[in-house]
């Protein structure tokens, strides 16, 4: 038992300055991108879309209500065939909203599909410019202070979010810390 507690005190100090050796820094990305504007260009033209595929939807939504209180109201007036026509109508256009809300917003929808096609390459080039400061600074890690990392503290020494932005070619001057 001693043996191994004294092997094990030798491996935490002939491991210990190793790993004090690391460098390690963080950076902001909601400023990163925030000041970029080919990304604050491709996200306010995404939204655009959204919005204008949500409106879609409400404006669908609002003829079914339509559609559904016409029924409700003249149900008693119908004969039993035009009462499962009107329902058959109705159910017909809450599939086809719901078909649609899936196309646009689903999973695997064109809003993904948009994001996917028109962010991620912005995303590399932060990514890349990231890389190109960290070893030219000689950084083990790069953590980014808003992703799922929590950090109670943080040295302001250590954020090389500017030498980012400036590796994007971004005025760090006229961006302003938040």
């Amino acid at each position: 038992m001693k043996s191994f507690l004294l092997v094990y005190l030798l491996l935490l100090f002939a491991v210990a300055p190793v790993v004090a050796q690391h460098n390690i820094a963080f950076i902001d990305s909601d400023r990163i991108y925030s000041s970029y504007p080919e990304f604050s260009t491709a996200q306010q033209s995404l939204d655009r879309t959204a919005q204008q595929w949500e409106e879609d939807l409400q404006q669908r939504q609002d003829e079914l209500d339509e559609l559904f209180q016409e029924y409700q109201s003249r149900e008693l007036l119908y004969t039993a065939e035009t009462r499962q026509q009107k329902q058959k109508e109705i159910i017909d256009a809450e599939e086809e909203l719901e078909r649609l809300r899936v196309q646009y917003f689903g999973p695997e929808g064109q809003l993904f599909q948009q994001q996917e096609q028109v962010l991620r390459p912005i995303q590399e080039k932060v990514l890349i410019a990231i890389e190109q400061v960290a070893e030219s600074d000689n950084y083990d890690y790069v953590f980014d202070r808003n992703g799922d990392f929590v950090f109670l503290y943080t040295n302001q020494s250590l954020d090389i979010t500017d030498l980012v932005l400036e590796e994007l070619g971004i005025d760090v001057n006229r961006t302003s810390r938040q």
